[in-house]
């Protein structure tokens, strides 16, 4: 039995870094089939311990194998709502393909024999998206109407929580503080990973259900959290992690000098890629530099390049990493994508200083060369600077995207929150419930991996809880 992966088509290389358009283009119908055909049906499928929401994949890789396409999508749509975005961006390989019976065991990631489980549930919700409605996916009671929670936010934690409760008639109001919803799934994921259209197709379906959004509203500012007590039976804190941390070296206040926070919300949520048509300006350099190493940077540093290519300046981006590829949390096809459209990698390389012009403009980095050194709580080998290795790298624009921690507006104004040092909310992790009864919380903001599909599996920890909690049998 064939045992090789069945590869999806892609943009070329020629058109995807001078547009924002979707570089993966996903299973026809015959792909998908000879793909699902290479699953041997596990007798303990290991796959499904390995997906953070528990979808049943083996069978709804069955089913797509018997083109039974309905079924197939609601089995996924008992575990996970929103298939055709998990299956643009949940990181697998560290997952459900890591876990799959072709992958061997101690490996750090999928191999390339596991089965591609994320295009598969892709198809599956797009096949849905195109052919099918939805309401046949809900409860038929008006029994728990009476109920009204809350959340706050709408990345992917809140919409799970407000997806799962919808399903039993309660009523779920949604309070988002940008004028977008979607969270880190908006703001943060650049359209040519996941378009927008397929986002706010998945959003708007919970719209059928009970579920309402309201925009522009900042809990803690606009409205206050005790109004929330006082008219909600739970609420869900999902707000993210959404302050940027920083380097904390000589001369970061230099100018162009982004965090990647800052720099995708310009271009993802504010358009300035279409620059004036869209009036949030960005500034665009010859040789861009980004540091860091995760999907954030990854994100920031093939954006960077299309910005370039758009505005047709023949520049450069180079992102540095003080580890080694093989340590790198990106996601190994965002690494592809980024080599394939001639990003340059630096790796074993610790920034020390940033060098300002006259005009306080960035026009270089002073950084260390690094060697690996013992494991560390990531268990990932602990970058080590070499003294006396300074050199120095020219730029003139530089996007910081070492990591993102709490913003801390809500926090501020709820003391009876308990946070930690980190000023991440501390939850029960069983039950995703605060220090404060009847108020949950999940997600970024809670300290988690940083992975859309962990932070969905916190919201249906969490809808469970407030379901038990309102005495409703799940």
């Amino acid at each position: 039995m064939k045992k090789t992966i069945v590869k999806s088509k892609e943009l070329t290389i020629e058109n995807r870094i001078k547009s924002f358009d979707e570089v993966v283009f996903g299973y026809t119908e015959e792909e998908m089939l000879e793909e699902a055909s290479r699953c041997i049906q596990c007798k303990n499928p290991t796959c499904i311990c390995g997906c953070p929401v528990g979808i049943d994949i083996k069978k709804f890789i069955y089913q797509l194998t018997q083109k039974d396409y309905k079924s197939a999508y609601e089995t996924i749509f008992q575990k996970n709502r929103f298939p055709s975005i998990c299956g643009r961006v949940c990181p697998a390989e560290y997952q459900c393909r890591k876990s799959c019976v072709f992958t061997p065991k101690k490996s750090l990631y999928a191999s390339e024999n596991a089965i591609n489980i994320p295009l598969l549930e892709r198809f599956a919700g797009d096949y849905a998206k195109d052919n099918l409605t939805f309401e046949h996916n809900k409860k038929k009671t008006t029994d728990f109407n009476k109920y009204r929670v809350a959340c706050i936010g709408s990345g992917p934690a809140s919409l799970t929580v407000a997806g799962e409760l919808s399903r039993y008639g309660i009523k779920v109001d949604v309070f988002e503080a940008l004028h977008s919803l979607g969270g880190v799934l908006c703001y943060g994921i650049p359209t040519f990973r996941l378009p927008r259209e397929i986002l706010y197709y998945e959003i708007n379906l919970l719209k059928k259900y009970s579920v309402e959004f309201y925009t522009g509203v900042i809990v803690g500012k606009s409205i206050f959290f005790k109004e929330l007590q006082q008219n909600y039976d739970a609420i869900f804190i999902g707000t993210g992690a959404g302050a940027p941390v920083w380097l904390n070296i000589e001369a970061e206040s230099c100018v162009n000098i982004y965090s990647a926070n800052e720099y995708l919300t310009r271009v993802n949520l504010m358009h300035s890629y279409r620059f004036p048509q869209y009036h949030t300006p960005i500034n665009v350099g010859n040789h861009i530099v980004v540091i860091g190493g995760g999907n954030t940077a990854m994100d920031a540093a093939r954006v960077a390049l299309r910005m370039q290519k758009i505005n047709n300046i023949d520049g450069k981006v180079t992102v540095l990493y003080r580890r080694t590829e093989d340590e790198m949390p990106a996601r190994k096809i965002e690494i592809e994508h980024a080599k394939e459209e001639g990003i340059e990698f630096k790796f074993l390389v610790q920034p020390v200083k940033f060098v300002g012009d006259e005009n306080k403009k960035v026009k270089g980095i002073v950084c260390l060369k690094c060697e690996l050194g013992e494991p560390d709580e990531s268990a990932r080998r602990r970058s080590i600077p070499i003294k006396g290795s300074e050199f120095l790298i020219e730029t003139d624009l530089v996007i910081v995207a070492i990591g993102l921690k709490a913003n801390k507006t809500l926090q501020d104004t709820v003391k009876e929150l308990k946070i930690n040092k980190w000023g991440d909310i501390e939850v029960n992790s069983e039950t995703m419930e605060t220090s404060i009864p009847k108020v949950y919380a999940g997600g970024d903001i809670v300290g988690g991996e940083g992975t859309i599909i962990e932070a969905m599996g916190m919201g249906k920890k969490a809808a469970k809880s407030i379901l038990h909690k309102l005495n409703i049998k799940f």
